[in-house]
Parts: C-alpha cells; sequence; structure tokens
C-alpha cells in the first residue's frame, strides 16, 4: 500500500483511491521468498462478513513486469482479476497478488509491518481498521541492515 515503496519497484505508479475487496481477509501467512518471513495477503474467505481495504494503484503494462519480479510471482504468489469496491457504488476490475505459499503461524518482520502501516495512513483507510493492522505482532529482522535501509524509505 506505500507508495514511496511502491515506486521504488515501479516509478510510475499512480494512486487511483481506496477500495475494498471484499469475502477476503488481510494475512501475513505469505511466506517470503527471500527471509522466510511473513508478507501480506488478501486470502478469500468467501464470507460476506470479511473484506480487505486497501490502496489501488494504475501501472503502466511496461512496469507490470517489474512488479511481478520484484513481488515474486511464480515464486509463492499468482495474480488474479478481481472486482474491488469504492464504497460509492462504483465497481472496478483490478489485478492482485495472492498468496500460494502460507503458513499460518509466520509473523511479518517489523519493517515490514511498518511499510504496511505507512501505506495505511497515507491512502486514509478506516481508523477502526487501521487499528486492526496496527495491532499485528510482529518480529525484528536478523538482518539490522536491511531493517535500517526498509525504514529509511520514509526518511
Amino acid at each position: 500500500m506505500s507508495l514511496p515503496r511502491l515506486r521504488g519497484r515501479v516509478p510510475g505508479a499512480e494512486r487511483v483511491g481506496v477500495f475494498t475487496l471484499a469475502e477476503h481477509s488481510l494475512k501475513f501467512h505469505k511466506v517470503s521468498k527471500k527471509d522466510g518471513s511473513g508478507k501480506c495477503d488478501a486470502q478469500f474467505t468467501g464470507s460476506p462478513d470479511d473484506f480487505v481495504i486497501g490502496a489501488l494503484f494504475e501501472i503502466s503494462d511496461n512496469e507490470k513486469v517489474a512488479l511481478d519480479t520484484a513481488e515474486g510471482l511464480g515464486y509463492g504468489y499468482q495474480d488474479k482479476t478481481i472486482q474491488v469496491s469504492d464504497g460509492q457504488g462504483k465497481i472496478i476490475e483490478a489485478i492482485t497478488y495472492y498468496a500460494t505459499n502460507t503458513n499460518p503461524s509466520l509473523q511479518p518482520y517489523s519493517w515490514y509491518l511498518c511499510h504496511v502501516i505507512y501505506g495505511a495512513k497515507e491512502t486514509g483507510v478506516p481508523a477502526s481498521y487501521l487499528t486492526t493492522i496496527e495491532s499485528t505482532r510482529s518480529t525484528e529482522d536478523p538482518d539490522r541492515e536491511r531493517d535500517v535501509k526498509e525504514r529509511a524509505i520514509y526518511s
């Protein structure tokens, strides 16, 4: 959700707005291909009570390839077409990544959770949803240099 982090991967990314994905739940159970920590997933639940709120971004077709590589498409993530709502009745078709390699016992590194929280704040998700994200348990990355580098995006 963080625009500064996304633009580090795809410089032309533009935020379209805040949207809701129905029948999904935000999880941090995707096994990172690089470090084994938990990464985000909008997990399909099929329950009408579940939803994920987040930013919708527009990127060029050329940059989609770069983002697929950075996200590890084919290595724990696949992509799918979904429908999201802006809460005003507008439905948009979009593409999202979903986790194919999960472990429910994983936690995100604190710097990764920082990216998600920063993005949620800049996107303007409802306060109650932000509180839910902020209550996610995280763990410290043993690679302190990576931790500092990831947090430096916001300096």
